[in-house]
C-alpha cells in the first residue's frame, strides 16, 4: 500500500495492450461531469459513467450524505465534520494482555512488542460477538500491521542507518509486524474500549506464528527450506496491507510488498532468477533482516521468498488456531482479499496486485458456502479457478483463467503443474495478456447490487504509447476509481462489464485530466484512491494513499454512486501529516466507522527524533505512533447520515 522509493516498474517490456479507438464515441454519458476546468459530460473526459441502473440499483437526484463537508488541508492532527467524535482506541505499543509491558519507546524489544499492538495499523476486521449479559455490544477487531520504518520506529538509527541496526532491532521489527485481534466492548456513551483480558486477543507476527502452507503450491519442491524441507509450514507473514472477513467470519491477511524483506541476489542461471525478477526481489532490500537471519538471505535460501505472497486465513474465534496460507489465491503483492457469495453459492474473493502495471483478480471457489455450517467453509479457499481480468475498449472484462494446461500456461513456458502457476502468478497473468492497471489496491463487491468497486491509485510511470482503455491518462500522479457491474449479480461471471466512477485530480487543472461530477465541491476531489468499504447502507467510502501530492493530507471521502448524484466526493476525514488513511470498516449497526492512521509524521525525513508531528499523543517524549480510531456521532446516529 505505501507508495514508498523502492517501487520501480516491471522488467517486461510494457508495450500497449488496448488502444482508446473508439472508446469515447461508442460509449456516451447521459450525466453531468466536471474536468479540466469546464462542465463537460463524461464523453468529453474521455470516459463514461454508468448506464440505466439494474440489480435493483436506485436512481437517486440527491445526496445520500448528509454531514457537513471538512476543509481540504494540511496539519498535525487529525479532523472529522461538525456533530462527530473521533476517539483514540488502541495505538502502536498500546498492551494487547493483561500483563503487556508499558510502551517504552526508548527501550523497545522483541519480547515486549509480542504482546503490544503493533506497527502501521491497515486492514481492520469487524467481527460480532453475542452481546454481554447487560446487552452490551461486543466485537473482534482484526487489525493487519503492514510494515515498520526503522528511522521513525527506534531512536538513534537514523544518522547511521542502515549500518546502526542490530539483531534486536531486526527481532522488534518481526514482532510489530503482522496482525492484533482484540475484543471491543460498546460503552453507554457509544465510545468503545479494548478488553484485555479477553482470551480472544491475540498477536500474529514475522516470527513466532507458525502457518500451514494449503492448497495446489504445498509441499512443491520450490516451497522446501532448509527450516521446512517439506514446503508445508511456514513461520510467520510480513507486509500485510489490506484484507478480508470472510462469510464465516475468518480473517483474511494480504501478503503485499514481500521483496524488500530479502537481501542478496542470485547468479543469472538459478531456476528462482527469473521469477524473483518479475517479484522485484533481491533488487530493492528495505530491511536487513538477512543480516542475522539466514531466510531473508536469497543466497542461503533461495525458495523462502516463494512462501510470501499469499492470502492469510486466520480464525478469529480461536486463537489457538493456526493461519493457512492459501495458495489457490496466487502469489502477488496482494492489496487486499475482499470476498462475496455469489447466487450459485461460490465464494467470490477480489484482490488486486499492488503494483504499477499489474493486474486484477478473482478467485472462484470449487465448493458451494454451507450456511450454518462454519467448519464445512472453512477450506473452501482450497479448491476453485483464479482469474485474472483483461479490460476490453467495448467496456467488458475479460476474466481469463490461471488454470494448468490453459492457453501459454505449459510445460513448454516452464509450467509443470498449478503449483508453478501459482507461485509464479504474474508471469502466468502476461502470458495471458491480462490488462496492465495503475496499481490496483483495494477491490470491494457489493453483494446488494453486484458492483464492484476498483481503486487504482496512480501510476506516473505509464506513458502515451503505453494507455489502455482502462487506463486511459499517461504519467498518471493521482489514479481512478473503476466499478465492475457483475451480470445479474454474478460475482463467478467470465464476462463483465466496466465503467469509471470517476477519474481522480483536480477537476480546475486541464493538464489533469480529471472527471468528476460537477456537483463536486473544493473540498470533495482527492488524489491517490487506495482503500474503500461499502457501509451498511450501501454507500461507498474512499481512503487516500498519496493524495499529499494534491497540496492536502490524505484522509477518507464519501462517495455518490447513483444517479444524478454519481461522481460526487464529500471529505469526511482528514489525517494529520505524515499520515495515509487505511482500514475504513463500519459496525454492523452502522453507528461507529473505525479507522486507521498510518505512519503519521513521517514526512519530510522525518525520522523517530523529529517527527512532522507528534500525533495522537502530543507529547516531547513520545514519537508519532499509528492507530486505530473508533468515529462516532455524538448524537449515536448512523455515520454519514
Amino acid at each position: 500500500m505505501t507508495d514508498d522509493t523502492h517501487y520501480f516498474s516491471n522488467s517486461r517490456d510494457m508495450t500497449k495492450v488496448d488502444t482508446i479507438g473508439d472508446l469515447v464515441e461508442s460509449r456516451i454519458s447521459r450525466r453531468a461531469f466536471v474536468g479540466g476546468g469546464v462542465a463537460a459530460s463524461a464523453v468529453a473526459m474521455g470516459g463514461c459513467a454508468a448506464p440505466a441502473p439494474e440489480n435493483g440499483v436506485e436512481s437517486v437526484s440527491q445526496s445520500s450524505f448528509s454531514f457537513a463537508e471538512i476543509a481540504r488541508g494540511v496539519d498535525g492532527t487529525h479532523h472529522v465534520p461538525d456533530g462527530y467524535i473521533a476517539d483514540v482506541l488502541i495505538r502502536w505499543g498500546d498492551p494487547v494482555f493483561p500483563d503487556s509491558p508499558s510502551f517504552d519507546p526508548a527501550n523497545q524489544t522483541s519480547e515486549s512488542q509480542h504482546k503490544q499492538f503493533g506497527q502501521s495499523n491497515d486492514f481492520i476486521g469487524f467481527v460480532a460477538l453475542p452481546p454481554e449479559a447487560d446487552g452490551a455490544d461486543r466485537a473482534l477487531l482484526c487489525v493487519n500491521h503492514e510494515y515498520t520504518k526503522a528511522t521513525m520506529m527506534f531512536p538513534g538509527v537514523a544518522p547511521n542507518y542502515p549500518a546502526s541496526m542490530t539483531k534486536t532491532h531486526c527481532e522488534t521489527e518481526m514482532a510489530a509486524h503482522g496482525g492484533s485481534i482484540i475484543e471491543i466492548r460498546r460503552r453507554e456513551d457509544d465510545g468503545w474500549d479494548v478488553l484485555q483480558e479477553s482470551h480472544f486477543n491475540r498477536r500474529v507476527t514475522a516470527a513466532t506464528t507458525p502457518m500451514t502452507l494449503t492448497g495446489p503450491a504445498a509441499g512443491h519442491d520450490r516451497m522446501k527450506t532448509s527450516e521446512d524441507p517439506d514446503g508445508l509450514t511456514v513461520s510467520g507473514t510480513v507486509n500485510n496491507c489490506a484484507g478480508g472477513i470472510t462469510p464465516w467470519n475468518t480473517y483474511l491477511m494480504a501478503e503485499e510488498n514481500l521483496h524488500g524483506y530479502f537481501i542478496g541476489d542470485l547468479p543469472e542461471n538459478h531456476p528462482e532468477t527469473r521469477n524473483h525478477k518479475r517479484y522485484n526481489v533481491g533488487g530493492s532490500p528495505r530491511y536487513v533482516w538477512g543480516r542475522f537471519f539466514d531466510r531473508y538471505d536469497l543466497g542461503k535460501e533461495p525458495n523462502e521468498p516463494n512462501r510470501f505472497g499469499w492470502i492469510v486465513e486466520v480464525d478469529p474465534l480461536d486463537p489457538t488456531s493456526t493461519p493457512k496460507k492459501r495458495t489457490a489465491l496466487g502469489r502477488t503483492k496482494h492489496e487486499g482479499a475482499e470476498s462475496v457469495i455469489a447466487p450459485s453459492g461460490r465464494v467470490v474473493v477480489y484482490s488486486g496486485d499492488d503494483e504499477r502495471f499489474d493486474y486484477l483478480y478473482k478467485f472462484v471457489s470449487k465448493n458451494k458456502f454451507v450456511e450454518g455450517d462454519r467448519k464445512a467453509n472453512m477450506s473452501l479457499l482450497d479448491e476453485g479457478v483464479l482469474y485474472v481480468a483483461r479490460f476490453n475498449e467495448s467496456g467488458t472484462v475479460d476474466w481469463l483463467p490461471l488454470t494448468f494446461g490453459h492457453g501459454l500456461l505449459t510445460p513448454e513456458n516452464d509450467f509443470h503443474s498449478q503449483a508453478d502457476v501459482l507461485i509464479e502468478t504474474r508471469r502466468a497473468a502476461d502470458l495471458l495478456e491480462a490488462t496492465p492497471m495503475d496499481r490496483p489496491e483495494d477491490v470491494e463487491p457489493d453483494p446488494r447490487t453486484g458492483r464492484v468497486w476498483v481503486m487504482l491509485t496512480n501510476n506516473h510511470l505509464r506513458t502515451e504509447d503505453q494507455v489502455n482503455a482502462a487506463n486511459p491518462r499517461s504519467e498518471n500522479r493521482f489514479g481512478h476509481i473503476i466499478e465492475i457491474i457483475e451480470p445479474n449479480g454474478d460475482f463467478t461471471a467470465k464476462q463483465s462489464r466496466w465503467e469509471f466512477l470517476v477519474k481522480c485530480g483536480d477537476p480546475d487543472d486541464p493538464s489533469s485530466g480529471a472527471m468528476w461530477n460537477a456537483q463536486t465541491s473544493a473540498n470533495g476531489w482527492f488524489g491517490s484512491p487506495d482503500n474503500c468499504a461499502i457501509d451498511p447502507s450501501g454507500r461507498l467510502w474512499v481512503a487516500t494513499d498519496g493524495n499529499p501530492a494534491t497540496g492536502a493530507n490524505d484522509g477518507l471521502w464519501a462517495m455518490e454512486t447513483k444517479g444524478e448524484m454519481r461522481g460526487t466526493g464529500r471529505a469526511f476525514f482528514r489525517s494529520p501529516v505524515g499520515a495515509e488513511v487505511t482500514g475504513p470498516r463500519f459496525s454492523d449497526d452502522g453507528r461507529t466507522l473505525f479507522i486507521a492512521v498510518q505512519h503519521p509524521g513521517d514526512s519530510n525525513g522525518a525520522t523517530f527524533e523529529n517527527p512532522s508531528t507528534r500525533w495522537p499523543d502530543f507529547d516531547p517524549a513520545m514519537t508519532a505512533r499509528s492507530a486505530v480510531l473508533a468515529i462516532r456521532k455524538k448524537d449515536g446516529g448512523v455515520i454519514g447520515s
